[in-house]
This record gives structure tokens, C-alpha cells and sequence, in this order.
């Protein structure tokens, strides 16, 4: 199996498009062409990890976090970062990072953080914007089914749990070829004017090439028309953050004692109590500060996140519960589910969890 086999798979299990803008996820070093021996799975591609994958024949790591992340102008393995992209280049070893391509996931990082809490009615807390368009196309009503079932197929009309959605209209289409035109309806230099039905669908952008393809490929026209409008709407499945219920209200401190066992954190940094019961939570892994008013705005009891400083505390303005459960505590259980989905998907294959622990902060 080439490496390139393997890194389709994951881009169906985090599409590279959910990624935020500012990240740097995909294929960071290595060639995808090369035949794959085994997948090594880890939090952080780090220099004891690429000793790791050595040693197991893992001739692919598979990180959470990007080894690569800002601009690098030298490699001279003066840093951890250096070291790591060194040993892997001169050990074959490729590198693909899934990062926040598996944060804005419905099933990534923060709903696994959701289920290892039992949390109930989960949504996204941050939907992502500008990222749905809409195509437009007219044709005759015979081709309208044809033509309809190839976009569904190809990923549009999907709206939150329903799929093969679309608006149909019925009007009048009016066009004259000219000398070089073979019109499927009407003749040449002719004005036609025949029945169409107007058909639209909303897609997520990453998918229009192939949208317009399945329409193209499907169309009765020799021109075929149609007009792709990008909309404001949110999307409700892809997003930062997460937010769900407590089957049972908790206080506050068996709250945060609770959310300590599970996540396997060593201490939790939080807010004042404030006397009222933890029902609905917001959670999201990693550097989450920059939602806090979010978590606040959703009606959150509770906002679980990490990396927060002194004066983002006072942000809770005793209107919920913020607790720092520490940035790979909040991840912890990332590697194990990339590890389940690749092993479910690729059958009698070396998929590998890394036994290293990369996490830089400890505990007195």
C-alpha cells in the first residue's frame, strides 16, 4: 500500500478543507508515492517519536499536532523541531498532520471530548462561515433526475441531517445557436424556447470541482448554464468547539473532580465557584480562550479548554464555570480514535499507537 493510499483515507476521516487557515496540515515531509510499511500514530511528531517509528518499521507518523508549523529558512537541527524534520527525512519517514481539519470535524476532537464526558444533544459552539455555496443549472424536466442525482452523489444537497436536498421551479428557457452549434433541443439559428426546470443546491466549496463535473458529465446541453453563489449561512457541522448536557446536574467541584478522572488530568485550573449547578458544558481542546464569549452566549454552565491566562479568568464574569484542563489533557484521546478509524478502514495493515508521551508540561 503507498503512503498516498493511506493519506486518502485520512482526508476522509478530516477533509484538509475544514482545516483553519492558518494551519499547516497534510503531507509535511515524505513522498507520497512511496511504498508505506506501517503507520505510526502520535500526538506530537516528535524526535523520540521518529526513533519510535524506526524501530517498529513505521515508515509513517501520523500526528495530531504539525512538527512544521511557521516558515523555516534552515535545517540544522538546532531546536526540537529541526531535529525531529531531520531524523525523518534521513530515515524515510513521512509525516502527515491532521490538526484542526480534525477539530472542525462533527466526529473529531472535541466530540470525542464530548463522549469521554457523556455528554448528551451535542452541536458545534463555533459553526464555520463562508464555506457553503450554492449552484444554480436549468435543463429540460426528462434530464432534471439525471442531473440531480449526480450532484447528490457527488456531495451537494447535504443540510444538516438530510441529504438529496434541492429547489426545483418550473419556467420558460429561451436560446439561438449559431453556425458552429448542435442544440440537443431546437434548431440552429432558430430561437427555442422550451420547458426547464431550475435546479439548486448547497454544497460545501471544497466539493465544486466535482459538483461541476458530475453536472457537466450528466447534462443533455451542449452549453451547459449554471451560477455558483458563495452564502453567509454557517455550517452547522463543522466548527470549533462543542457543546452538550450532563445527563445528571453535578456541583461544581464533583463537576471538575469528574471531568479530572476522565480526561487524566493532573490539576485543573478554574474560575470562582459559583454555587450553581454544571448541566450544559462547552468544551473545546487545545488553546480555547478566544471562545469564551461563546461558551457564555450558548447558555454553557461550563467552558472545559486549556492554555487560558490570568486575565481570561476574569472573562467568565460569573456567568459560567471556566476550567483549564491543561492542552494535551484536552486532546489526550485524539491518537486513539485516528488509530480505531484507520484500523477499521484498512484491514491487515500495521497501524501502530505510539507509546511516547509527548506531553511537555509536568506536574509537581
Amino acid at each position: 500500500m503507498k503512503i498516498k493510499d493511506i493519506i486518502a483515507v485520512l482526508e476522509e476521516m478530516a477533509p484538509l478543507a475544514y482545516a483553519e487557515d492558518f494551519d499547516n496540515v497534510g503531507l509535511l515531509i515524505g513522498d507520497s508515492e512511496m511504498e508505506s510499511s506501517g503507520v505510526l500514530v502520535c500526538h506530537d511528531a516528535l524526535e523520540n517519536v521518529i526513533n519510535e517509528a524506526i524501530t517498529k518499521k513505521c515508515n509513517l507518523v501520523v500526528c495530531f499536532h504539525p512538527i512544521l508549523f511557521s516558515g523555516i529558512k534552515k535545517i540544522t537541527g538546532k531546536n526540537y523541531v529541526e531535529r525531529a524534520i531531520l531524523k525523518a527525512i534521513k530515515n524515510d519517514i513521512a509525516i502527515y498532520a491532521v490538526h484542526t481539519a480534525l477539530d472542525n470535524h462533527s466526529a473529531g476532537v472535541n466530540k470525542i471530548f464530548c463522549d469521554i464526558l457523556g455528554l448528551d444533544n451535542t452541536k458545534i459552539l463555533i459553526p464555520k462561515q463562508s464555506f457553503i455555496q450554492k449552484l444554480v443549472t436549468y435543463t429540460v424536466p426528462e434530464n432534471a433526475q439525471k442531473v440531480r442525482q449526480a450532484m447528490f452523489d457527488a456531495g451537494a444537497g447535504t443540510i444538516g441531517n438530510y441529504d438529496n436536498c434541492s429547489f426545483n421551479s418550473n419556467g420558460i428557457g429561451t436560446y439561438k445557436g449559431n453556425s458552429k452549434s448542435k442544440p440537443v433541443v431546437g434548431k440552429r439559428h432558430k430561437l427555442t424556447e422550451t420547458e426547464e426546470i431550475k435546479i439548486e443546491v448547497t454544497f460545501e466549496k471544497h466539493l465544486q470541482s466535482r459538483i461541476l463535473k458530475a453536472l457537466f458529465d450528466n447534462h443533455l446541453y451542449e452549453e451547459v448554464a449554471y451560477e455558483i453563489y458563495e452564502l453567509q449561512n454557517s455550517h452547522q457541522n463543522i466548527g470549533l468547539g462543542m457543546i452538550g448536557e450532563l445527563e445528571t446536574p453535578m456541583n461544581e467541584k464533583d463537576f471538575l473532580l469528574f471531568v479530572k478522572d476522565k480526561m487524566i488530568a493532573n490539576g485543573i485550573r478554574h474560575s470562582v465557584f459559583r454555587g450553581k449547578k454544571i448541566k450544559k458544558v462547552a468544551v473545546l481542546g487545545g488553546s480555547g480562550s478566544f471562545a469564551i464569549k461563546n461558551a457564555i452566549q450558548a447558555g454553557a454552565d461550563a467552558f472545559l479548554t486549556a492554555d487560558l491566562k490570568y486575565h481570561q479568568f476574569y472573562e467568565a464574569e460569573n456567568k459560567l464555570l471556566l476550567a483549564d484542563i491543561g492542552h494535551f489533557e484536552s486532546e489526550r484521546y485524539t491518537k486513539n480514535y485516528i488509530v480505531d478509524y484507520l484500523r477499521k478502514k484498512i484491514l491487515n495493515f500495521a497501524i501502530i499507537l505510539s507509546e511516547e508521551n509527548t506531553n511537555p508540561v509536568k506536574y509537581l
